[in-house]
């Protein structure tokens, strides 16, 4: 049976210590947020993730959720915990307080999301969408939708989805044919089937609603093969009187099927067909097209801007569910290193009245371990300090301040996202390493981890298409002002510390890694224009560079705080030592893949596009 046990410890080194969210007072919904506040929020949290949550991961993806009978139903304590869940108002750390929330900033709800998703992932990501579906409803929506619909799903009493991949398209949106012809009374008839939806039907609440993109005909009925005409709608599964809010009859929504998955086998993943369901297009109408304009709508439509504010939320919510997988597989696979025994130390005998030492002593058990551990702290730094960004980039009084946060935020998603869940599963595969066979049957829980991890790499967005829209949109975006505002942020630090001797070690390999994913950025920018595919081919190696030097980053920030705490005295010794182990790890081990990365990244794209489709 796998245990999980959340890191409280270092959430808390990385609130006051290192982001020092406490003096924070400039940023609304920091002003609280004392050591002892955080604390009781993360311990909190941490019983329940440990308690409820963790107990239900394997016996839930041994019985998944079931499809009977035109009935989805969730495995065995899924409700009973879901009810407690919201109870609990873990639903609503983040919602505004007028909605019944505690109106936590970003940076406290994504470490409890972290947990949760360590936890069981397959359960965490019906809140988790529900959350994410509210959050777009209450920016797009009409205002009987507020005053109905919100609040019951920031509630828990209704839960909610994201309706986008049909099954011949996902990533390409103009071959969408889901559509949604207008009706006299303002509502549209949408039809089409939608495949890949977590959550998508349940039977855990009285009501789902869909958050759906589809097209609009035109008025001959056809369907424009591009962006112009898609538009976002709410489709609840059971309709909702706009006077009262009371649940009327049920909707045109029902579920084809559920998927049979690798993993995440509790989450309900639902094949759903939309026969002529009411729907109702959120945000202002798309104004109509004019002869001088070409012919084209004289604005995109406003569906899209509340469908990738969404998506791009969703995307952050992977990312950290990269973190989680790879922690939680980490830790099961240390506490097997450590009582599991075979062979002898190269080093000589560490425990000679047995008759073999604990693995733990094997250097290369303890390079698998310390592999996971380096990025589960590193990126647990970068995604806090990120969720930060978030805020400033809302609510920060500097414009200056403003601008940068919102880049950092822009430019940082997909690298999340990618290299985050990347990662993740490779923490994963590696900790059912350490198990040898035990890690690949399923005593142990191990297989479940890589199972379920494996998902985070496809979903929103696979890490591929990650890459590519990082480096071109994300690094191109605004004369390529995000990337040179970060370079010059990691720069200005390693110049604020070159005379730390105890961050040598640290700051050379930053320096050089930082060099190498420049070097990248400029190849890119003199080469991509000439031919777009060296953008693609050079696109996910730039990506992992990106990942491997903001790590790089954090851990030299890591490195000073916990340096500075050990010679005030202060903190837990072990702790902090073990900080500044895994932070030249990173250095020695993690940061000179940059060199090879970008020999990769600048090979361009010759050899390969070289081959005929037919010689594959």
């Amino acid at each position: 049976m796998p245990t999980y046990k959340a890191p409280v410890e270092d959430f808390m080194f990385l609130f006051h210590d290192l982001l020092k969210i406490q003096d924070r007072d400039d940023l609304p919904g920091f002003t609280d947020l004392t050591e002892d506040m955080t604390r009781a929020i993360l311990e909190g949290g941490a019983k329940f993730c440990e308690e409820v949550l963790q107990p239900l991961n394997q016996s839930g993806d041994e019985e998944g959720a079931v499809f009977e009978n035109g009935v989805v139903r969730v495995p065995k304590g899924f409700k009973e915990a879901y009810d407690a869940y919201c109870e609990n108002g873990w639903n609503r750390l983040g919602a505004p307080e007028e909605l019944g929330g505690a109106n936590m900033p970003a940076v406290v709800n994504f470490a409890f999301a972290e947990m949760g998703n360590a936890a069981n992932q397959a359960f965490a990501m019906y809140p988790g969408l529900t959350s994410a579906a509210y959050s777009a409803l209450a920016a797009t929506g009409d205002d009987w939708m507020k005053e109905h619909v919100v609040p019951k799903m920031v509630s828990g009493e209704w839960c909610g989805t994201m309706c986008l991949t049909e099954p011949h398209c996902g990533t390409d949106l103009k071959l969408m044919k889901t559509k949604a012809v207008e009706q006299e009374d303002g509502t549209y008839k949408l039809s089409g089937t939608k495949i890949f939806i977590s959550g998508g039907d349940h039977d855990m609440t009285d009501n789902i609603v869909h958050m759906v993109i589809a097209k609009i005909p035109d008025e001959d009925g056809k369907l424009a093969n591009d962006l112009s005409t898609v538009n976002f709608f709410m489709v609840p599964k059971v309709m909702v009187d706009q006077e009262t809010g009371k649940l009327g009859a049920r909707n045109g929504v029902s579920v084809g099927s559920i998927e049979k998955k690798m993993g995440i086998k509790a989450q309900a993943t639902c094949v759903l067909n939309f026969d002529e369901a009411t729907a109702y297009r959120l945000g202002p109408k798309p104004q109509p097209k004019s002869a001088d304009a070409g012919d084209k709508p004289k604005s995109k439509s406003q569906g899209m801007a509340g469908m990738f504010g969404m998506m791009n939320a969703a995307r952050m919510g992977v990312g950290i569910q990269g973190i989680a997988i790879g922690d939680v597989a980490y830790q099961n696979g240390a506490i097997y290193a450590n009582e599991r025994t075979a062979g002898r130390a190269l080093s000589g005998a560490k425990n000679p009245e047995d008759s073999a030492d604990p693995i733990i002593v094997h250097p290369d058990v303890r390079r698998m371990l310390l592999a996971s551990r380096s990025f589960v702290e590193g990126a647990r730094a970068l995604a806090m300090w990120v969720s930060v960004m978030f805020t400033e980039a809302r609510a920060a009084k500097d414009e200056k301040q403003r601008e940068f946060a919102a880049d950092m935020g822009q430019l940082m998603t997909p690298i999340i996202k990618g290299y985050f869940t990347d990662k993740g599963f490779e923490a994963a595969n590696q900790s059912m390493q350490v198990f040898g066979g035990h890690g690949y049957v399923k005593d142990h829980g191990m297989e479940q981890f890589v199972r379920d991890a494996r998902i985070n790499q496809v979903y929103e967005g696979a890490n591929g298409v990650q890459a590519l829209d990082l480096v071109g949109r994300k690094m191109t975006a605004k004369g390529g002002r995000a990337p040179m505002a970060f370079f010059a942020h990691v720069q200005a630090f390693i110049d604020a510390n070159k005379d730390d001797a105890n961050l040598k070690p640290q700051l050379d390999a930053l320096q050089a890694g930082l060099k190498d994913l420049q070097d990248a950025a400029i190849w890119l920018a003199e080469n991509a224009p000439k031919d777009f595919e060296n953008a693609g081919a050079a696109s996910y190696d730039v990506m992992t560079m990106f990942g491997i030097v903001a790590l790089g980053f954090m851990w030299a920030q890591m490195a000073k705080t916990a340096q500075a705490k050990l010679d005030a005295g202060e903190g837990d010794p072990e702790f902090l030592k073990r900080k500044l182990v895994l932070a030249r790890y990173w250095a020695e081990r993690e940061l000179p893949m940059t060199a090879s990365l970008k020999v990769r990244a600048s090979a361009g794209a010759s050899t390969l596009m070289e081959l005929d489709a037919a010689n594959f």
